[in-house]
């Protein structure tokens, strides 16, 4: 199976980081629709979608409004839109409002019912669970028969999502401040490198990859990746366009 890093960064694109989105190019499933989401296209390889929202925040759902051409063109033939009942609301009233975004875009929306789970491609099931964060947010997890990936984004680490992430192969997971701006994380309901550490550690996840990085730090390691590795020795700091096969 492969992923996508399309976008790795948060709160806004920089030079080096467009904004949120993960992609599964061969099953057709996408998590997120930041900056990033303008790649799509040009990595999707089935004529239909299915786009996860985490949450209703700008930077997680503004590339919604990129994929109109791909539709309208017939490259891909159906796109289904995934989000709790409030985030739909917030992105059909706002972020397409007409005067905002004057085309109806032809998504197909679909609510995410509490404890339920969704088939996926090559026998998976998705599942999801809210998180802390202002505003709300959910992460979700597949698991296949051989293998499992989660996508934890927006909150505070450690929070009460460690039974759901248990044992997981693969772990993406938020990290946006290095442990010297902590307290930033906890005003902004975001995580810093030892909290995500303990994360990986105590659910026993196989492979970290951080994304989610302060836009405002450009530098090459904005987290400081080493604080992490010290107890999470394979633990990897996603840069755009990233591709890894699970």
């Amino acid at each position: 199976m492969r992923l996508i890093f399309l976008g790795t960064g948060g709160y806004h694109p920089n030079e080096r980081r467009h904004t949120a989105s993960l992609l599964l190019p061969d099953v057709g499933l996408a998590f997120d629709a930041g900056t990033a989401f303008f790649r799509v296209q040009n990595h999707l390889r089935t004529p239909h979608l299915d786009v996860f929202l985490t949450h209703a925040h700008l930077d997680h759902v503004c590339g919604l409004t990129f994929f109109l051409v791909p539709v309208m063109r017939g490259d891909v033939q159906r796109v289904r839109i995934h989000g709790t009942p409030e985030v739909l609301r917030a992105v059909r009233e706002h972020l397409f409002a007409p005067a905002l975004f004057p085309v109806d875009p032809p998504f197909e929306w679909c609510e995410l019912q509490p404890d339920t789970s969704l088939p996926v491609a090559d026998g998976g099931r998705l599942t999801w669970t809210t998180l802390e964060h202002p505003g709300g947010s959910v992460g979700y997890r597949i698991d296949w028969p051989d293998r499992s990936l989660a996508y934890i984004t927006d909150t505070t680490a450690p929070g009460n999502y460690l039974a759901f992430i248990e044992d997981v192969d693969v772990l993406i997971h938020e990290c946006y401040f290095p442990d010297d701006m902590q307290d930033w994380a906890e005003k902004t309901g975001h995580s810093s490198a030892s909290a995500v550490a303990q994360v990986a550690q105590q659910s026993r996840a196989n492979r970290l990859y951080l994304v989610h990085a302060d836009p405002q730090n450009t530098h090459d390691d904005p987290i400081d990746i080493q604080k992490i590795r010290a107890s999470v020795p394979n633990a990897q700091l996603a840069e755009d366009l990233l591709e890894i096969e699970f």
